[in-house]
This record gives C-alpha cells, structure tokens and sequence, in this order.
C-alpha cells in the first residue's frame, strides 16, 4: 500500500498526537535549555558555566564512573549467558527446557520491585554485604532475561541448515558454532549488549535496594542530589546521559532493522 492509497487519519487523531508527543518532550526541551541557560542580573544568558562545573565535580564522575563499570560488566556477562542459554533453549533438547522458557519469559514481567526485594533478601540469606558486587549481580539477573529473549528470537528464526550444511562439511561443532552460528548471530549479540547495558546505566530500583553504603551508581547519586534542589549542573549531566541514550537507541534500531533483513 503507497501513501496515496493509505486512508486518512481521523481529525482527532491528528490532534492526540501531536499533543501527546509535546507533553512527551516538552520537559526534555526545557532541561537542554536551562543546562545552557545562566541567570545574570535578573536575566537569562547562554553559559556553558554548568558544563564546566561538571567536568570539574569528582563526585558525580565518581557516580558515573561506578555505573559504567557495573553496566559494562553486567551486560558482558549477560550476553555471554544469554548465548549459552538461548542455544540450549533453542538447539538442544534436555529435560527441563520448557520449564527454563517459561521461567526465563516470566521473568521479563516480573516487577522490579518485587526482584529488588528478592535479591536483598538472598544477599542476606548468604550473608553477602551489600557492595558494587551485590548490584552487580542484580544488575546480572535483571537484564539476562532480556538479554535471552533478543538472541533467541534470532535463533528461533536463522536458518539451522547453514549448521547443518556446515556439519556435512566435516565442521565440528565447534568450528560450526564459531565460523556459522556466532557470526550470524552477531547483530542480535551486539542489541542485547546495548540492551543490557541501557538497562543496567539506568537503573535505579533494584540499585537503591541492593547497593552498600559510600557506592552510589548514578542514578541514585542524582536521586539523593535532587532531593536539596534541582540544579541546573544536574541538568547539564541529565542532558549529556540524554544525548548517549538517543546514539546508543540510534544504532539499536539499526541493528534490528539489520536482524530483520538478515532473517
């Protein structure tokens, strides 16, 4: 069907819409501006003094230093997971496996709370003190579901004849998975990596309720920060998270639209 073909969208529609998208960014609008925006003499100027005040404030880079590492870290242990998991599901056949999809399904709508209530309450059944290892490991446990669902979605639609093509080849299973499976399935590893790791930069719930005294990620370093004042260095961080957000959602979306023409 082409545009001309297309029926036109209903008036109130094309009044919805539009208003639902400005409520939707407006706010976003106004922290990008008031991040550039200095208040002199009972007037507003554009500065960059809230930028240079960041760059200069070792606590928040602090913050953002243990959020990067912890999601880094997450993420690449959550896709190697996600890999090994997706290919059991997905390639072999052992007792237990539909149990396993149900469970790694159910886990993709469980409620953050109730997880972040779960794991503080396993940290301290096992006596764990609660450090960047216990947020680690939640941070683990929250994305590797995600993480799962993307590589075995395109598992379950790559072609097993290539692997099996290749078998009949001489190729050991280890040459197969290596030379064909893993390089096929190299745009859905790279989406579940940038998945997890968005996830795991984000987070603030299961963070607040697993993570120790003196190592605040940055979410909750700018939750105890906002509490005294909405600053408008804050904003200019806001802003810079926002700006890495939209490149790394950018190539996200190019990577599904990769996976959707290899498939």
């Amino acid at each position: 069907m082409n545009e001309r073909t297309r029926p036109q969208a209903p008036a109130l529609i094309r009044i919805i819409l539009p208003a639902a998208l400005i409520a939707l960014y407006l706010p976003l609008v106004v922290m990008v501006a008031g991040s550039f925006l200095e208040r002199v003499d009972g007037s507003s100027r554009f500065s960059l003094r809230w930028y240079h005040e960041l760059a200069h404030d070792p606590v928040l880079w602090g913050a953002l230093g243990r959020s990067v590492t912890i999601a880094f870290s997450s993420a690449a242990l959550s896709t190697v997971l996600a890999i090994l998991g997706s290919l059991a599901l997905e390639r072999w056949v052992f007792k237990g496996r539909w149990p396993l999809r149900i469970l790694s399904t159910i886990s993709l709508m469980l409620p953050e709370l109730v997880l972040a209530l779960s794991l503080l309450s396993w940290f301290s059944v096992l006596h764990m003190q609660l450090s960047l290892v216990t947020v680690a490991i939640a941070h683990i446990t929250l994305t590797l579901p995600f993480a799962i669902f993307v590589v075995g979605a395109r598992l379950q639609t790559m072609e097993g004849s290539l692997e099996d093509a290749a078998r009949d080849l001489g190729a050991g299973e280890w040459q197969v998975l290596t030379r064909v499976t893993l390089p096929l399935l190299g745009p859905a590893i790279v989406t579940a990596f940038l998945l997890a790791f968005l996830l795991s930069f984000d987070d603030f719930l299961v963070t607040f309720y697993t993570n120790g005294a003196g190592g605040d990620t940055l979410p909750v370093k700018l939750y105890s920060l906002m509490k005294t004042g909405l600053s408008p260095k804050l904003q200019a961080l806001s802003t810079i998270m926002l700006l890495l957000s939209v490149v790394m959602v950018i190539m996200l979306v190019k990577l599904q639209q990769k996976n959707r023409s290899e498939a």
